[in-house]
């Protein structure tokens, strides 16, 4: 199936399909956020998540109750797991590279490796990621680490996917929506009641997380042909969405990691 073929079928909202998928995204719930009510749809379907989604300066964790990191981590697992589980997917295929939350962008040619290998492994047809929206920092290191695998890979490569969460916007974050690139239209799956239902029940699974998924649209989801991103760039002007956090990470330092990255990559440039 031709990219075109595969985007009609996927924007009608119905049918399986036997073809691998594999959704390569930073924290437990952006799956759910992304295209949580899609996953029945594929068959032979794999989630790699690049953090545990517990920060490690303790915050979360505390805010939360948990004693620690480590159990605030196994408890964004256990969330993750009865999402899926909703979904029809086991936990043997949810991987995850244990990075700590918000950490993701501080060695990009490492997770850059590690998920081509896991890539050239699974042979998925099906590749989808995060759009490079500056809206969180382990979103945009994880679009980048996927592209950067990408090209360290010899064809054939997957269909490369991606998914919106949220960025910064004149009046506000926008969620759910993509920032316009030109030629590249996103797919919009109004979902059905049942598959609208499946999200909901899917998102409250994360309940360390409702507090933040609740401003998420429920009702359709977002997906598009991931552009060639210029990642020394920054992915929309003004202040990035994240740049408003104190999570000590701007997106001139974002963009500085990624330039060394390429370099050290062998890459030298934007994909």
């Amino acid at each position: 199936m031709d990219s075109a073929g595969f985007l009609s079928w996927l924007g009608s909202g119905t049918g399986v399909t036997e073809l691998p998928l594999l959704i390569v995204v930073a924290h437990p719930d952006d799956e759910a956020i992304g295209l949580g009510a899609q996953l029945p749809r594929f068959r032979d379907a794999a989630i790699l998540h690049v953090t545990d989604g517990a920060p490690r300066d303790g915050r979360d964790a505390a805010m939360h109750g948990f004693a620690d990191t480590g159990a605030y981590a196994a408890a964004r697992r256990a969330e993750l797991l009865a999402a899926l589980e909703l979904a029809g997917i086991d936990a043997d295929r949810a991987l995850g590279l244990g990075i700590p939350d918000q950490q993701a962008a501080l060695n990009l040619p490492d997770l850059a490796r590690r998920i081509a290998g896991i890539v050239a492994e699974k042979c998925p047809t099906i590749l989808v990621t995060h759009a490079y929206e500056g809206g969180h920092p382990d979103h945009d290191a994880t679009a980048f680490a996927v592209h950067a695998a990408l090209r360290l890979l010899t064809a054939p490569r997957p269909m490369l996917l991606e998914i919106a969460c949220y960025h910064a916007g004149p009046d506000g974050i926008v969620f759910g929506r993509f920032l316009p690139v030109d030629g590249c239209d996103p797919v919009v799956i109004t979902l059905s009641p049942q598959a609208h239902a499946l999200k909901q029940r899917m998102i409250g699974c994360f309940t360390t997380q409702r507090e933040v998924l609740t401003p998420f649209p429920t009702d359709f989801e977002c997906l598009r042909l991931a552009p060639h991103y210029d990642f020394i760039r920054p992915p929309h002007p003004g202040q990035l969405q994240y740049e408003n956090l104190p999570w000590g990470l701007t997106g001139k330092h974002f963009r500085r990691l990624a330039a060394q990255a390429l370099q050290e990559l062998g890459m030298g440039s934007a994909s």
